[in-house]
């Protein structure tokens, strides 16, 4: 890891000498990355709910003491040693279907929220870039999706696939993905319109390099930061969203999964009978789930914005020392690069 120095400056926060970090080496930008999380509460708690989620999606369904799935004779058991969050009106046991139904409800939200932010990228990225017919036309798309309602848009939708016997996994994620985009590529024109009138984008230009190649090697990297909070905003919408459906019975019910439980946990009269390990642990998740993707776009927005490190260093100014993250900007002009 590079190391990191510092010299006295004169500014204006104090008279005397102020202290202005200097990166030296040219660390990887992945340790810049570990830095920025280990130096963020949020950005941490953020990265280790979404680690916890993703190996229990990975191996839940291995681990479950029970088939999910599987009829009991036991019915509304309450938690025990042997059923941990108990069973629910069919005897089956809630605590590994927890387990099992993590691994479809987010790979469906990460796989919706995929779509989307390509969707976004294509359509935001090629308007503002092109301009002219090509940006009144699809801006004028992007408009008439930004105001449909999306629930009941979803609600429609998905009523129609579950009419034609469309009710599988995959279907609730195209359904979702496709009301899933316009914001982000609402965002993302508008940066494109920024970015396109800069000296690199006209110097490739001249170069005679194509509007592919202009977009995807010169433009798109500066706006990774845009994109990613656009996937992490696309797979929250796409988690609350998917778990509404399966909570409406739209969706396939015998799918183990979260929305699902909660589907099932209404229709065994949960909250009247009082078993709220059918339904309190199923929440629980999804809220800390969500919140991990929230936390996590803390990070992100602090390795990738300028500003946001500015402010960090300012707010230590008294210190001694600082932590220094080195910026994509940085990792390019080469060593001892001057974090302003």
């Amino acid at each position: 890891m590079a190391t990191v120095s510092t010299t006295s400056l004169q500014t204006a926060d104090e008279p005397g000498a102020s202290h202005v970090p200097i990166v030296a080496g040219q660390p990887h930008r992945f340790r810049a990355f570990l830095a920025t999380i280990a130096s963020n509460r949020k950005a941490a708690i953020g990265v280790i709910l979404l680690l916890i989620f993703g190996i229990v999606a990975l191996i839940g369904p291995w681990v479950a003491p029970y088939d999910p799935g599987q009829v009991g004779a036991a019915f509304d058991l309450t938690p025990s040693w042997s059923h941990w969050l108990g069973t629910n009106q069919l005897g089956e046991d809630v605590f590994s279907q927890l387990l099992a139904g993590a691994r479809p409800t987010i790979v469906y939200s990460v796989l919706a929220g995929l779509i989307a932010t390509v969707i976004s990228c294509f359509l935001g990225l090629t308007a503002g870039y092109l301009r002219g017919l090509v940006d009144d036309a699809l801006s004028l798309v992007i408009n008439v999706f930004l105001i449909i309602p999306t629930l009941p848009l979803l609600i429609v939708v998905a009523a129609y696939a579950n009419a034609l016997n469309l009710r599988g996994g995959y279907i609730q994620t195209l359904v979702i993905a496709f009301t899933a985009w316009p914001w982000g590529a609402r965002v993302l024109r508008s940066q494109m319109l920024s970015l396109r009138e800069k000296d690199f984008v006209l110097a490739s230009r001249v170069s005679g390099d194509s509007t592919f190649r202009t977009i995807w090697d010169e433009i798109l990297p500066n706006m990774i930061s845009l994109v990613v909070a656009n996937f992490i905003g696309a797979t929250l919408y796409a988690l609350l969203f998917g778990v509404a459906l399966q909570y409406l019975g739209l969706t396939d019910e015998s799918q183990v999964s979260w929305g699902s439980m909660l589907y099932w946990a209404e229709n065994g009269d949960a909250l009247l009978l009082g078993m709220w390990t059918w339904f309190i642990p199923v929440g629980l998740c999804i809220a800390l789930f969500g919140t991990g993707l929230a936390f996590t776009n803390y990070a992100i927005d602090e390795f990738t914005n300028p500003r946001l490190r500015t402010q960090k260093v300012r707010r230590r100014s008294g210190a001694t020392s600082v932590l220094a993250v080195a910026t994509p900007a940085m990792l390019r002009e080469g060593d001892d690069a001057v974090v302003a």
